[in-house]
């Protein structure tokens, strides 16, 4: 099964990613292994371009939901138009997200974390009107990600002033490590957002899930799509898939609302597209503190105990 957004599940009998893409834990150990792909049949690279042919196609209708002057560096210049009056979901997801980013980081005060999980194509760096002082963290494979920075290049695509942009690829051998060793910090605020990060088995999304609860501080974001195939259950059920996201997002500390694509749609007066599209999108809450917090109170506990002991001698 291969989506729109890159999220791509293999035949059992042809596998296209090792079974462990993503290895995570409390104590920042992580794994994450590579993706050995015919260049000439990428699965990885066709879903970001179908994304990329999404937003492309968004833009030019009469009244888009937003404008990705971007896209059009990844589409075919043969491609077909498709400007029905209904919204694809994944455009409407995409706003969501939009929206709900540029409201977060402008009511952060000082440095402005995000990470992208991405399937290498996300635009949202160059496009997006950041405030100052905030840094982009795009995880994604090196491989797509080093094709679409130089077609972003030969289009002229700069990230704002004042911010900072930069990747960590996904087949880094320990992905904690890679966003601290380029400056990630787990006291200051940060939101993070999924979309288009090829998600092979609900292992590898709990494993992602353990790096955010890890790295982000309490009260961060994290959303954005997942392949409803994840919930192993039907997606019209919607108690049910609550059911099985609640479960899942509590056990990783966050606390997690699904938003439904029909209800994005009527908040911006547009109609859904017809037919099947088979992600859940969702918006979670950070409850417990990341590592770095809870390093930061055991060590002014540390000192409290301290400073106690030595003035109780004193007065002995």
């Amino acid at each position: 099964m291969e989506g729109l957004l890159g999220f791509v599940r293999s035949p059992a009998a042809t596998p296209i990613v090792s079974p462990s893409l993503f290895y995570a834990s409390k104590s920042k150990k992580n794994s994450w292994l590579r993706a050995k792909l015919n260049a000439e049949n990428d699965p990885l690279l066709q879903a970001a371009t179908s994304a990329a042919s999404l937003r492309f196609q968004e833009m030019h209708r009469p009244e888009p939901l937003f404008v990705d002057p971007y896209a059009g560096c990844f589409v075919h210049p043969d491609v077909q138009m498709d400007l029905k009056k209904c919204s694809h979901q994944y455009c409407l997801a995409t706003k969501f997200i939009d929206d709900k980013l540029l409201r977060t980081v402008n009511h952060i005060d000082g440095l402005k974390q995000v990470v992208l999980l991405t399937d290498g194509m996300d635009t949202r760096p160059y496009r997006l009107n950041w405030p100052t002082s905030t840094v982009i963290f795009d995880i994604s494979s090196e491989r797509i990600f080093k094709k679409s920075a130089e077609k972003l290049q030969g289009v002229g695509a700069k990230i704002p002033r004042n911010c900072l942009f930069l990747h960590v690829p996904l087949e880094s051998s320990d992905i904690q490590h890679s966003l601290l060793a380029k400056g990630f910090n787990g006291n200051q605020p940060s939101i993070w957002v999924i979309q288009g990060l090829p998600v092979m088995t609900l292992a590898n999304f709990k494993e992602i899930l353990l790096v955010a609860s890890s790295l982000a501080m309490s009260g961060c974001l994290f959303l954005g799509e997942l392949p409803a195939w994840l919930a192993e259950t039907e997606i019209g059920i919607k108690p049910s898939a609550e059911k099985w996201m609640n479960k899942l997002f509590m056990s990783n500390g966050f606390r997690v609302d699904m938003i439904g694509y029909d209800e994005v749609a009527k908040s911006l007066g547009k109609e859904v597209s017809p037919g099947d599209y088979e992600n859940i999108l969702f918006v979670a809450e950070q409850l417990q503190f990341s590592d770095d917090q809870m390093e930061f109170w055991r060590r002014e506990l540390q000192r409290v105990e301290e400073e106690g002991d030595e003035e109780g001698f004193e007065e002995l």
